[in-house]
């Protein structure tokens, strides 16, 4: 049967479908995707399938860090997933030509950060520390996960500070308040910039050559606590962003009977590299043993942000279904359910939307036909009301069924790998109360 005919037929069986719908369908059987109706014409019909699909817990890989819409810094050890450390690397603009007067002197130099959001505790303090870059970043050029920053800056301290996050709302729009870091660096520093000649800050592209940046260090967690927070780095029209401020006097202002405080702001701006290294440590974790192997099926299977971990997953019976030319797919919908337990979802809130990829015949990860119908339907949010997330995969399991797509399997990700640190764990296909694809089909005889 050709697929104009076949798509005639799945409109009727809709239509049909409908009507069976208004006056009142059989609920979904519990039935083998091998199970096939048959009957004179159309049949339409449900089924819930879970014992061909598996699912197995992988490392993230080749996640790009570079100019995320946020910045991450800090070190968190997770009771279940270990421990992730984020570094962070920055470029500072010019945002005009500095006018320091009359023998400048430079008083005190400081790193201010900001952050809004955090994830972890507001208990456990956080070692910070601060290096000059000796290497420029490329504001053009893509860095991943695995960037060793470190290996990027002298080895001169300019500052530590140790930090709890702290995190307070606005009483009147439940809003978080912006934080502030303020960490005091070598006078140095500020000597430094104080002595920059006219041709060394003639445009920012010199000037980067002259201060590459800095490089902020965070040492890793060894118990449990800690915090990943969510930097405002980069300055926007609401907000003028994390800077380097230079406070200085100089001879006209000394001449002043109440002397002002002269500071000068090397701004972290939209046009700034902004660079994370993400580390994690999953040795302690009870699903190392079984990490990137499709040799065991457990019962839980694990998805992390910050370039953490994914879900593959495997169903096995879609094969089965290209023998079967005159079956068209009403309605497909996989289903993932949290273990709330295990997520401790008031503690460690999961991720808001997951993605649901496949596997092309090249072996790279692409979003599925439904996606790019309407991204609302494909779904993949985060249900409250039963900490699920659904995804509608209808073309796809179709396309599948059709030959136009390779049936590779899937990956379950983040949508947000590089800019939030939210985690969640969900039953696996090996749960009774697991993953599971609903499917609405219609079965036309030749």
């Amino acid at each position: 049967m050709n697929s104009k005919i076949l798509f005639k037929f799945q409109f009727l069986a809709l239509l049909i479908s409908s009507i069976f719908l208004f006056h009142g369908c059989n609920e979904p059987n519990d039935l083998g995707m091998e199970l096939l109706p048959h009957t004179d014409l159309i049949e339409v019909k449900s089924l819930v399938e879970r014992n061909s699909i598996s699912s197995y817990t992988f490392q993230e890989d080749s996640i790009p860090t570079s100019m995320a819409s946020k910045s991450l810094l800090g070190s968190f050890y997770d009771p279940v997933f270990g421990i992730t450390t984020i570094n962070f690397a920055t470029q500072f603009r010019l945002q005009e030509f500095p006018e320091f007067g009359t023998n400048p002197v430079a008083d005190s130099v400081k790193l201010v950060l900001y952050y809004r959001l955090m994830y972890g505790d507001t208990i456990t303090p956080q070692k910070l520390k601060v290096f000059e870059l000796s290497s420029s970043l490329d504001v053009d050029a893509a860095y991943y996960q695995d960037v060793k920053l470190e290996e990027l800056t002298s080895n001169n301290l300019l500052g530590e500070l140790d930090y709890i996050p702290v995190v307070k709302l606005d009483s009147v729009s439940a809003d978080t308040f912006y934080q502030r870091i303020s960490i005091n660096l070598d006078p140095l520093l500020g000597e430094k910039l104080i002595d920059a000649d006219s041709l060394q800050m003639i445009n920012n592209d010199v000037f980067l050559e002259y201060f590459k940046g800095l490089f902020i260090s965070c040492e890793p967690q060894t118990e449990t606590g800690g915090a990943i927070l969510t930097l405002e780095a980069s300055s926007n029209e609401r907000f003028q962003g994390s800077a380097l401020v230079l406070y200085y006097n100089n001879q006209e202002n000394m001449q002043k009977e109440n002397p002002d405080t002269l500071y000068h702001p090397y701004v972290i701006t939209p046009f700034s590299a902004r660079v994370n290294s993400f580390e994690h440590d999953y040795s302690n974790t009870v699903f190392y043993n079984h990490l990137n192997s499709e040799s065991g099926n457990d019962s839980l299977i694990y998805v992390q942000a910050t370039g953490g971990l994914k879900s593959k997953v495997i169903i096995e019976g879609l094969s089965s279904w290209k023998d079967s030319v005159s079956t068209a797919v009403n309605k497909a919908e996989l289903v993932f359910q949290i273990d709330t337990l295990a997520s401790d979802v008031k503690k460690y809130p999961p991720p808001n939307q997951l993605y649901f990829t496949y596997i092309n015949a090249d072996g790279e990860e692409k979003l599925p036909a439904d996606f790019w119908f309407y991204p609302g339907y494909f779904g993949g949010y985060l249900q409250k009301s039963d900490y699920t997330y659904r995804f509608k995969i209808t073309q796809q399991l179709q396309n599948i069924i059709d030959g136009e797509v390779v049936n590779n399997g899937f990956f379950l990700t983040p949508v947000n790998k590089n800019n939030e640190a939210n985690r969640v764990v969900l039953k696996g296909s090996n749960s009774h109360t697991g993953i599971k694809l609903v499917v609405t089909y219609s079965k036309f005889r030749q």
